[in-house]
């Protein structure tokens, strides 16, 4: 969280810097009956906000002070076609408050971004003069502006509940409907089918009669869903063959694929917690169109997340490469290279030549080169010739950092014990509870 100062607009000569603190004997000037020449507006502009420290670092945790008694509400949801200063000049507020609230938010997040459904709302004080505004924008995030004694701007997170949640399904066209069925999120379709890329075809094994069970987890403000679902485990029961896929957690840098209760494929994730977005081979270019081969996989994450090197080896290069943007290479063992593209920054530790370690961080997402969003692309190339990343072990020789064995056996049991104490709930379960 940044805060964002603003110099006097108006300043007196000869008077002591101590005027811009407001004299508690002294009525604030009214928005609604401003002077002629617009002092009222000013001197509130003037007096906004000077908390730099004498080093230049912020004083992020600085109080708001008190509010004043007998403050009106205002608030109303941003309609199609609407933005700030219409809301705001709704509200009654004359052209430079207008512009200060703007400028004051605009700090925090970029009001390009405004979309319909977005919520507004004021505090202002009897005489007419705003005390505080504040945005909420999506998954229930605010940015709060305060305009008293001691005023700031700052982002403030959503407080969200984070809930277990647990279904089945019986697939009798496709995964897709089954899930709309059984009112599970429709998008795990998508997971599973990217996820099981090169271990199972889903849209040839499944013919019907097929069983699905999931858990996944979901952030709730109030009764309201923020973000996306995150699937944890999910099996599939073909009836002569079974398939589990385990994520262990946001911070696990693999996910696991189990056919039969034995453990055959571990997919060593350069995000962790990252969700695939696209997978390996022919594909409509969402940028070029047509069908062309997509050479490695995607990962969906925010703009500035961490990218780790998914094996040990010795980076190759770092360099801008056409339609990959900012990239990073890494050598490896047995002929194998490993590409990281669409950086927006690669971390300062590293430099071509050297040693790099298994989750050592490399770069940050970004949107560099031929891109829609930001995202990472993951690229595995053995012997000059890429190959799909989720097929095959191609590090045979690589184990450092990898979970062993019986790890890998804990984390199943563990996410079947999961799934039957949540179905077997009547309610959807807390973090805690779900284990």
């Amino acid at each position: 969280m940044r805060l964002r100062y603003w110099t006097a607009l108006v300043a007196v000569v000869g008077l002591s810097v101590t005027i811009a603190v407001r004299e508690a004997n002294k009525p604030r000037p009214s928005l609604a009956a401003p002077s002629s020449d617009g002092s009222a507006q000013d001197r509130l502009v003037s007096e906004v906000f000077d908390n730099e420290t004498h080093d230049g670092s912020t004083q992020n945790n600085r109080e708001e002070g008190t509010p004043p008694d007998n403050l009106i509400a205002w608030s109303r949801v941003i309609g199609p076609g609407e933005n700030l200063d219409i809301l705001l000049a709704e509200a009654g507020l004359e052209a430079p408050m207008r512009s200060e609230v703007s400028r004051a938010i605009g700090a925090e997040y970029d009001l390009r971004r405004l979309k319909p459904g977005y919520h507004l709302s004021l505090e202002i004080e009897s005489h007419g003069l705003i005390w505080s505004a504040t945005l909420e924008v999506e998954d229930g995030q605010r940015i709060r502006a305060v305009f008293g004694d001691t005023p700031s701007v700052r982002t403030i997170p959503p407080e969200l509940e984070t809930l277990v949640r647990a279904g089945e399904a019986e697939i009798a066209t496709s995964i897709f409907a089954a899930l709309d069925a059984a009112s599970i999120p429709t998008r795990f379709a998508t997971d599973l089918e990217l996820i099981l890329d090169g271990t199972l075809d889903l849209r040839r094994a499944v013919t019907g009669g097929e069983h699905l069970r999931i858990v996944w987890r979901e952030n709730r403000l109030g009764d309201r869903i923020i973000g996306d679902p995150i699937i944890d485990y999910a099996e599939i029961d073909l009836g002569e063959e079974r398939f589990e896929v385990v994520w262990p957690d946001d911070e696990a840098s693999h996910s696991l694929i189990y056919k039969d209760d034995r453990l055959v494929r571990t997919f060593y994730q350069p995000i962790p917690g990252a969700r695939l977005s696209s997978s390996f081979g022919l594909r409509d270019h969402p940028v070029h169109g047509g069908i062309r081969m997509h050479s490695g996989i995607d990962f969906a994450a925010p703009f500035g997340a961490e990218v780790r090197a998914t094996h040990p080896g010795t980076i190759a290069f770092i360099e801008r490469r056409s339609g990959y943007g900012l990239m990073v290479e890494i050598e490896h063992s047995g002929n194998i290279r490993t590409i990281y593209a669409h950086l927006s920054a690669t971390s300062a530790a590293i430099a071509p030549g050297q040693r790099i370690a298994a989750g050592e961080e490399i770069g940050q997402v970004g949107s560099t080169g031929t891109s829609t969003a930001p995202h990472l692309h993951y690229e595995i190339i053995v012997d000059g010739t890429p190959v799909p990343p989720l097929t095959g072990d191609n590090f045979e020789g690589n184990t450092a950092g990898r979970p062993d064995i019986l790890s890998m056996q804990v984390l199943l049991d563990e996410a079947r014990g999961k799934l039957t104490r949540v179905l077997a709930s009547e309610l959807p379960m807390g973090p805690d509870q779900g284990g």
